[in-house]
This record gives structure tokens, sequence and C-alpha cells, in this order.
């Protein structure tokens, strides 16, 4: 028996996959090419320019991989270390482990910075590892920009401060799947060797593209590193020919969507789209600031400078049945956010303003989330989504 229909949209707001823009949706219902039809080269070459320029980097190298965020991790891994060598990961918490135990598996020596629980990576930190590595054994420090367990934004230029006072030859590789196309990113003014990122959240398409810029300096590195990869080689999918870049099949009707998404960007214009998601984030945190005064809920980010303007994390006290809230929202309200992971599964929900969104929804989905909270019971202070309405209508 089918299942009834629901009138409307059902709003998504985990902090990816993110809503899809029509024009992306129709970019890949068109059907495949052969490899040989000079449109597929075209389609590329507009993604690895659009995702330079997106980037900001005019002196890196651009590959891409039918892959999601994870994958691009262990192309890093594969092309900067052997096993047995170390890396460098700052705690930020979910994501960084994550990073880390996938390192550790495939063989890699692990260096970790301690976790200070809703705050940023630790720069300093990351100059007192360097430092205290003298033999200078640690190839790359590889740093999650926005960890969307924790929606929290770091501080790179910070962290390239801080490996530069240490006078240690470790690469610098950002994690920017969550910040990039939401929030300002410079790899070549910020000093990033290599950046890595994934289509699935401000770049508003499906998951299944990953892509890395490498700079002159982590491309040499990778060509003096003996560890065994074919797959995920930098050095084998520097090639003219689409199917060598992709060390097989491109995934085509994904590449058309991202090519569409590229062009909505910057029609819009990078400065309009960082604002339009600090704007969001801003009605957000306008909201929690009213519902953490009941007593129930409040940030887990504790700086409010580091808050992300991709998500929110939201925590919350002992008894509140997230996976009942994510439930009601979704159900009931048609709102679907998303739980807290690793240390925080059970403990805090999420809530994510990035991609294709506008006041009109980020509205939509704080009264959603409001009304799941009350009729859970959950103490929550008043004029939650009236501050949001506040905060957006004096912007």
């Amino acid at each position: 028996m089918n299942a009834p229909r629901i009138p409307g949209r059902r709003f998504l707001h985990s902090p990816g996959p993110t809503p899809l823009p029509d024009a992306v949706l129709h970019a890949m219902s068109v059907q495949p090419m052969d490899l040989g039809d000079p449109r597929v080269d075209a389609n590329i070459d507009a993604c690895e320019r659009g995702l330079k320029r997106l980037l900001h980097t005019s002196a890196s190298e651009l590959f891409l991989y039918a892959s999601n965020g994870h994958g691009v991790w262990e192309a890093v891994i594969e092309n900067l270390a052997v096993p047995g060598q170390a890396l460098l990961i700052p705690g930020t918490g979910h994501f960084s482990e994550s990073w880390a135990v996938q390192a550790e598996a495939l063989g890699r020596r692990v260096v970790r910075t301690p976790w200070r629980e809703g705050w940023p990576i630790d720069a300093a930190a990351i100059e007192q590892a360097l430092r205290d590595d003298r033999s200078q054994e640690i190839r790359a420090v590889l740093a999650v920009h926005t960890d969307t367990a924790s929606g929290i934004t770091s501080d790179l230029a910070a962290m390239r401060r801080a490996m530069d006072a240490a006078r240690h030859p470790a690469l610098l590789v950002a994690d920017v799947v969550a910040s990039l196309a939401a929030a300002p990113f410079a790899m070549d003014a910020l000093g990033v060797d290599v950046a890595v990122g994934a289509s699935q959240k401000g770049l508003m398409c499906p998951p299944g593209v990953g892509f890395i810029a490498v700079n002159a300096k982590a491309m040499a590195a990778a060509e003096r590193c003996p560890a065994p990869r074919f797959y995920w080689d930098w050095v084998r999918r520097r090639h003219e020919l689409s199917y060598r870049k992709f060390c097989g099949t491109p995934p085509q009707n994904l590449l058309f969507g991202l090519e569409a998404a590229l062009s909505l960007i910057f029609s819009e214009g990078l400065d309009a789209v960082w604002a339009r998601h600090a704007r969001l984030a801003g009605a957000v945190h306008a909201a929690v600031s009213g519902w953490r005064e009941g007593g129930a809920l409040d940030f887990f980010a504790q700086d409010a400078a580091s808050r992300s303007v991709s998500v929110t994390t939201i925590a919350v006290a002992p008894g509140v049945d997230i996976e009942a809230l994510r439930s009601a929202a979704r159900e009931r309200f048609q709102v679907a956010i998303a739980g807290g992971l690793g240390p925080m599964a059970g403990h805090a929900f999420r809530i994510g303003h990035l991609g294709d969104s506008n006041p009109a929804v980020i509205l939509g989905a704080i009264a959603g989330v409001e009304a799941a909270l009350r009729s859970l019971g959950v103490a929550v202070g008043e004029g939650g989504v009236q501050r949001a309405v506040q905060f957006l209508a004096a912007d």
C-alpha cells in the first residue's frame, strides 16, 4: 500500500546532503555521453576551473573523484605518507577523530592535539606538537575547517602562523567539505597546501563527487611518496584524457550538476553567497538564544565567533529524546534535522543552514523545530521564532 501523499515540500536541514536547486536537478537529468564526445571534456574543464576559482587558487592542480569526503581523506593519506609515517590531526571532535582513525587503519601513525569540547582547534597546540617533533617526522597537518558535528569553524590562518612559527616543513591540509561556498576560504592566501572538498554541502549537489586541490609543494611530496596506491594516485590522474583523470568512467551526471551549481554560485556572487549564509546562520543563532532560556537547550559551541555559518549544533539536557525530536520534526512538521555524532550522539541535534536556502525557508525550519520541541514538552524559552524574525527584519 502506498504511503499517503504529504502536500508541499519537506525541508531538508541536515548539514549534508543539502537542498538541490532546480537548475542542478535539471542539469543532471540528461543522458550521459560517450567518452569521446568533446562536451565531456568541456564539462570536466568547467568543473575544474570553477572549483579552483571557488577555492581561490591559481597555483594548484585540481583532482576530481567519484567519492564522498571520506574518499578524498584517503587520497590525502595515500599520497602524502607511507605506512609508519606520522600525520598530525588537530582535535575538533568527531570528524578529526574519524580522519585519525582512518589514517591509523591505513597504517599511518597519528599525532593528535587535545580536543576541548565546545571550542575550535587550538593553534598553540599545533605549534607545540610540531616543536616536539624534533626529527620532523610529521608529514602533514590534517585540519578540519568546519566540523559539522560540533558546528564549529576553526581559524586556518592561525594554524598557518603556528606552523610557520614552529619552522616545521609539514604540509597544511584543510578539509573544507562543510565550509566551501558557505564561508570565505582562500587557499593560496592562507598558505594551505592541499584542500579537500565534496559536493553535497555548500555546493548544492548530491553526494558523490570529491575533489582535491594540490599546490606544487604538496605535488612534489606526492611524487616522492612511495606508498602503493592506484585509484587515489594524483600522479596517475594527471592526464588530458577524461577517463584517465577519473581512473575510469567519470560520474557525468553528477558533474553536469556540479557545473550548474558553480554557475549559480558565481552568478549570485561569492560575497553575496557568504553574506547570505552568515545571515541565515544569524537567524538560527537568534532562535537558539531564545530557546536556551527555557533551560533545556544551549549552543554547543562556547565561543560565539567560532559558530559555523553552515550548521548549528544544539546541546540538550539529559532526558531529551533526540530521535523522538527528529521524528516529530520530520513527520509532523516536515523539517528534517540531524542528530549528534560521536560523543554528542544522543546529547545534541543539528540544524543545517547551508546551500540552496533563503530567509523564508530558514524561518520555516526554525518554526518547525520549535513546534517539534513544544510537542514533546521540551522546555524552550519564549520567542525563538520571533527573535529569528527580528534578526532578519533588522539585517
